[in-house]
């Protein structure tokens, strides 16, 4: 049997005496589209930098397919793509030249044709001879995307991805996912408060409270068990309350 694509058991984060992460345990399939949610400072993010290698955990293990995160760096970055809620790229320099410079970084074979490929599946091929430094925020949104995927990873961690991003660039970004869940088979991991996507995007949600995951199920099997509320968001306000 396969590993999952993400596996996380018993992790703690302790930053400045105060527990950010309390033995933190779930687990994510291959091919899953997995949004995190939680309240400002409940760990959503620390937990996407331990499994991004960003960050090493207190104790605990994270797995990403069958590497650990803190042992296996090599093998995990080589497996996944990571965009994070402030795209940083070089300003001085074109999409095209942004997405090659990554892909090397990558050890990706052909890396310029990898970059126009990969803004070509993106429908941004017209972003390619363009400097950075003239982008609005859904193009760096766009880009950000392309360099997260030109080497094609398994697993594809979003943190806060519609930050910023208008109507048009919210639905753009969540067709752009579905694509890349349905035609690569890529299993998503998307750290967000915007419920309205989840509800739209997720086949499972988790929802994270002060470093603890306090539920866990598919959306299909949450609406299931919650057909009284009208949103998303009163599911999740339950959720929470029920917590002791």
């Amino acid at each position: 049997m396969p590993d999952p694509a993400i596996e996380v058991k018993g992790l703690n984060h302790v930053y400045d005496d105060k527990p950010v992460l309390d033995d933190l345990t779930f687990t994510v399939e291959h091919g899953e589209i997995f949004g995190f949610l939680g309240h400002n400072g409940a760990g959503k993010t620390t937990t996407v930098n331990i499994l991004t290698t960003l960050l090493r955990p207190t104790s605990g293990v994270a797995r990403v397919c069958g590497h650990d995160a803190v042992t296996d760096r090599d093998e995990v970055t080589r497996r996944i793509g990571y965009l994070p809620s402030e795209v940083r790229m070089y300003g001085h320099l074109t999409a095209q030249e942004n997405l090659e410079f990554f892909a090397r970084l990558s050890g990706v074979p052909h890396p310029a044709q990898a970059a126009a490929e990969t803004l070509a599946y993106l429908g941004a091929e017209h972003l390619a001879p363009l400097r950075v430094s003239t982008f609005s925020t859904g193009m760096r949104q766009r880009l950000g995307i392309a360099q997260a995927i030109v080497h094609r990873p398994a697993v594809l961690f979003l943190d806060e991805p519609t930050s910023g991003l208008d109507p048009q660039g919210v639905r753009q970004l969540r067709e752009t996912i579905q694509r890349l869940n349905e035609d690569l088979g890529m299993t998503v991991f998307m750290n967000t408060h915007l419920l309205s996507e989840v509800a739209r995007l997720c086949t499972t949600i988790g929802v994270l409270s002060h470093g603890q995951l306090i539920y866990q199920d598919s959306m299909a099997e949450t609406t299931r068990r919650f057909p009284d509320e009208r949103s998303l968001e009163d599911i999740y306000v339950r959720v929470e309350d029920a917590t002791p």
